[in-house]
């Protein structure tokens, strides 16, 4: 008897180490640039968030897929395709069962054929709720809204956004599609007008002659300087959204209500005045945001929250390798990741979850060109 207790703790202590091994392998997703480089496109890797070992399992082919995401369900990838010249796009990929492999592309332009190749250039954002894909278009200056089929593939454009306000800045430059805490509202950011849109979304599946994207109104502007916006993300409750303005390097603290936002800080990110600031990020217990610059003093600036006004506080700043335009946060807040493009790496930070500070691991993950990460879970 005591031989079988003995056994059967032995096969749930076996068993639930496995489980555990599990749970922390994280499927990673990284989307490069092709075009003057030896980049296959999208690369598949398992790392894993408990001691930041990793291994590559597969490549996709896609043409300059600068910014990826993952379906709702992580069935599907989602990626841009970063031209300016006709061949702009959006793709969308079979995840495999075992989350390994990305397979069944299918390329749609992000414009009509005949407003190429200036409609639709240089889509550098992309996200789905699984009902529509949406790409910003930065320099066609407009926004593509894909439908799609029951199993979640591209289709059809279904409509298209274009900006045709004359006054406030520059020429259009749309960067950034997010989705409001809610889901009733999407917000765009234009960094070429200095502002931030806000569109009502319409969830259901589009009849002919209706709009996805609907009732434009300006929810924010800066009125004083050129700033750019770039980036948006929410804060963990929803309260607070943030703000990263790529030409001035400030980070803005908005908060929101209903579809409105209020500006209530701004402090500036940016420690080397390289007009290039990039991504922004709030850890997952929701206590410490995170931008990164570019250009000039490459690196990632570290900020705590105030839980109940929402205003930062810069506590850091971590330098990186060369051009850190995305990065990317382990769900279990263990790691931030760097995709530095010009350094052909992935940068390996292990985060102190009680300070916010990131310290360089001896990791780095090869990779040519990279510029954006994203995780998903491994079965």
């Amino acid at each position: 008897m005591k031989k079988l207790q003995t056994f059967l703790t032995i096969v749930f202590a076996l068993l639930t180490f496995i489980t555990f091994a599990q749970d922390n392998n994280l499927i990673m997703y990284i989307g490069t640039y092709t075009e003057g480089g030896n980049s296959k496109g999208i690369y598949t890797y398992r790392f894993n968030q408990e001691n930041g070992t990793f291994q590559q399992l597969s490549s996709a082919t896609a043409a300059n897929p600068s910014f990826v995401t993952l379906s709702p369900d992580g069935k599907r990838l989602y990626a841009v395709s970063e031209y300016n010249d006709g061949r702009q796009g959006a793709y969308s990929f079979d995840v495999s069962e075992d989350k390994a492999q990305l397979s069944n592309p299918v390329f749609l332009p992000t414009a009509p054929k005949e407003y190429l190749p200036r409609a639709g250039a240089d889509p550098c954002h992309i996200v789905s709720d699984g009902k529509y894909v949406i790409t910003a278009n930065y320099t066609g200056g407009d926004i593509s809204v894909f439908s799609l089929d029951a199993a979640g593939r591209l289709q059809a454009e279904v409509q298209h956004i274009v900006f045709v306000e004359t006054s406030h800045g520059s020429t259009s430059h749309i960067h950034c599609i997010i989705p409001t805490p809610e889901r009733r509202y999407v917000l765009v950011t234009n960094l070429g007008k200095n502002c931030v849109y806000r569109f009502r979304y319409k969830a259901r599946k589009a009849s002919k002659g209706v709009k996805v994207l609907k009732d434009m109104k300006v929810a924010y502007r800066i009125s004083d300087t050129i700033q750019g916006p770039r980036h948006l993300t929410f804060s963990k409750d929803g309260r607070f959204a943030y703000l990263i303005n790529e030409l001035g390097g400030e980070c803005v603290v908005l908060s929101y209500r209903k579809g409105k936002l209020k500006e209530i800080q701004r402090i500036m990110a940016d420690e080397g005045g390289g007009r290039g600031s990039a991504d922004i990020h709030i850890s997952p217990d929701g206590r410490f945001l995170y931008t990164s610059h570019r250009l000039k003093k490459d690196g990632i600036a570290i900020f705590a929250i105030d839980p109940e006004k929402g205003t930062l506080s810069k506590i850091g700043y971590q330098h990186t390798g060369i051009h850190p335009r995305n990065f990317a946060i382990t769900p279990n807040g263990k790691y931030l990741l760097v995709a530095c493009r010009d350094d052909n790496k992935i940068q390996v930070f292990e985060r102190n979850e009680a300070t916010g500070e990131l310290t360089e691991t001896a990791q780095a993950i090869e990779v040519d060109r990279p510029t954006c990460i994203v995780f998903g879970k491994s079965n």
